[in-house]
């Protein structure tokens, strides 16, 4: 496993200049496929639209327990000195595997409606786990199975990681990405080199003072500035074959990195009309993983994920002089049709169909600057998108393509992508700003006439005291990751003519800054407190006895 990279002098954001270039790139192991004959087959779903790994986790209570239990004698064990890879932590993620897969059987029967009631009932689920809790132990994973996000008071803050981005002058960080089964997080900074933390086993109890600074179990250095970076959507940590994710990096093709050993799996290689190599400024998987989607300018060239090298399908988004011109910055898949939404930086967003790439509808010009992030809604009606230096996000109806519903404000003065997320029934979205403030807004309250009203947040709380770039929420868990950090431009040093006043001036300023300068990734608790203290008390009776 490479526990270790070498990180570069320094990096940026993509369009905001001043990059310098790396040392070297990462070591390239001999290059293989992706997977064998059979190893595509596994994020395939079966007939009754079920996929073969989910129907592992159909286990009873008590055989959760017997296999948690005996995976609570490591604890003890710091991270830091025995890193493990998702894989080896998959036991103890089991029940939460198994919560996704009961989550996902309610969505499916009961509709969009029963995700609102489930949000509703977030003050009822905190009030009801302590009686729960009277009949099983509060150490147990399973206690936090039922439990959603609850914004009716600032989410607690567990632990993070702060040293780890110390070490490195102005390493700042350029987002964050839950894996799609919710075991590890995904960063991107300065330094060129995306880390992988794993999910804590404690995050599942209540034992949320015993919790260590996370640290990365793997590090994949880039030889380069990385413009983006994503994950196999059907990636599940028990299944090996499928724990890979992609990155894209300046005058650099597109690198697979194992999730396992952070050694590159294979490269997919865009070139131009020149035949020379090309980086892509974007990429996203589609949703079923057979594909992989990286954006140009005018143009998105299409990866198919069992064939690395070459190879790949051009389809270009100006024919004849129509169509959407600039740099594709961001890709979102709709969740219930085949289409796909490109954002790009001349501030517009196109859909277009997935058979051919074929432009169904292009956006109005609404942004103040280029669009860096756009989402579906989980019914696939609506589409957010936001972009750098631009004060708002703004909501659109696809059925009357055009129409903005309403808008959410938020400060955004830097040309770094500001990401933002919703939960998966569509009605908390999070962003962070520059500020480090993050703010939540409950979709459910927008009007139903949709003016483009402007849609005050449900909550804000400061989430650190930088610029707060990356927010995700967790697949099936009431925790949120957050990413800060960003470029620092220092005043210039004064002469040493100067009088003794204006030098007592530049030093005030000097801490100030410094100060504001926050590299860091946060964990987060958006969900009820926990178990009352008389069980707390029983419990810790019980260990003494």
């Amino acid at each position: 496993m490479c526990d270790s990279a070498e990180a570069g002098d320094g990096g940026g954001a993509a369009g905001v200049g001043q990059d310098t270039e790396a040392d070297s790139e990462p070591p390239h192991p001999a290059p293989f496929g992706l997977c064998e004959s059979d190893s595509l087959e596994i994020g395939v779903t079966s007939e009754e639209g079920v996929s073969p790994t989910a129907k592992r986790f159909k286990m009873s209570e008590e055989e959760l327990r017997r296999d948690v239990e005996p995976e609570k004698a490591h604890e003890e064990t710091p991270a830091e000195e025995n890193p493990t890879s998702p894989a080896q932590r998959s036991r103890e993620i089991l029940p939460c595997e198994e919560e996704e897969d009961q989550k996902d059987e309610e969505v499916t029967d009961e509709g969009a409606s029963e995700c609102r009631q489930n949000g509703d009932k977030g003050a009822d689920a905190a009030e009801a786990t302590p009686e729960e809790e009277q009949n099983e132990s509060a150490e147990s994973p399973a206690a936090g199975q039922h439990l959603g996000l609850d914004f009716t008071q600032n989410p607690t803050m567990l632990t993070g990681s702060w040293n780890e981005f110390s070490s490195v002058p102005e390493n700042y960080l350029k987002g964050c990405k839950w894996a799609p089964d919710g075991s590890c997080i995904l960063t991107n900074s300065a330094d060129n080199v995306l880390r992988l933390f794993n999910l804590a086993p404690e995050i599942y109890s209540y034992n949320w003072d015993v919790l260590p600074e996370m640290s990365p179990v793997l590090r994949m250095a880039e030889g380069d500035t990385i413009y983006d970076y994503c994950w196999y959507p059907k990636m599940n940590s028990l299944e090996p074959d499928t724990c890979f994710l992609a990155s894209s990096s300046r005058d650099n093709p597109v690198h697979v990195w194992d999730a396992f050993y952070g050694e590159v799996r294979a490269s997919f290689r865009p070139y131009n009309h020149l035949d020379e190599l090309t980086a892509a400024h974007s990429l996203c998987f589609s949703p079923d993983g057979a594909q992989l989607y990286c954006g140009f300018e005018k143009m998105v060239r299409v990866f198919y994920t069992d064939r690395p090298g070459r190879d790949c399908e051009e389809r270009p988004t100006v024919v004849k002089k129509r169509g959407q011109i600039g740099i594709i910055s961001c890709f979102s898949f709709s969740p219930c049709q085949a289409v796909y939404a490109c954002g790009s930086y001349s501030r517009c967003a196109g859909l277009y169909s997935c058979q051919d790439g074929t432009l169904l509808a292009l956006l109005p010009t609404r942004h103040h600057g280029g669009l860096t992030h756009l989402l579906f809604s989980p019914d696939g009606n609506y589409l957010y998108t936001g972009g750098r230096k631009d004060p708002e996000i703004l909501c659109w109806d696809l059925r009357e393509p055009g129409k903005v519903v309403f808008s959410l404000k938020r400060n955004v003065a830097t040309n770094q992508r500001i990401y933002f997320d919703l939960d998966q029934c569509g009605r908390y979205l999070l962003s962070g700003d520059t500020e480090g403030v993050v703010s939540v807004w409950d979709t459910l309250t927008a009007p139903p006439d949709g003016n483009e009203e402007l849609l005050q947040p449900e909550l804000r709380f400061q989430a650190h005291w930088d610029c707060t770039n990356g927010v995700s929420i967790h697949p099936f868990m009431p925790l949120l990751a957050t990413s800060s950090g960003q470029r620092q431009f220092p005043w210039p040093a004064d002469s040493e003519g100067d009088s003794a006043s204006d030098t007592e001036g530049d030093g005030a300023v000097a801490p100030q800054q410094e100060s504001r300068q926050d590299n860091a990734l946060s964990l987060w608790w958006a969900g009820p407190l926990g178990p009352s203290e008389d069980n707390q008390n029983r419990q810790a009776a019980a260990v003494e006895a």
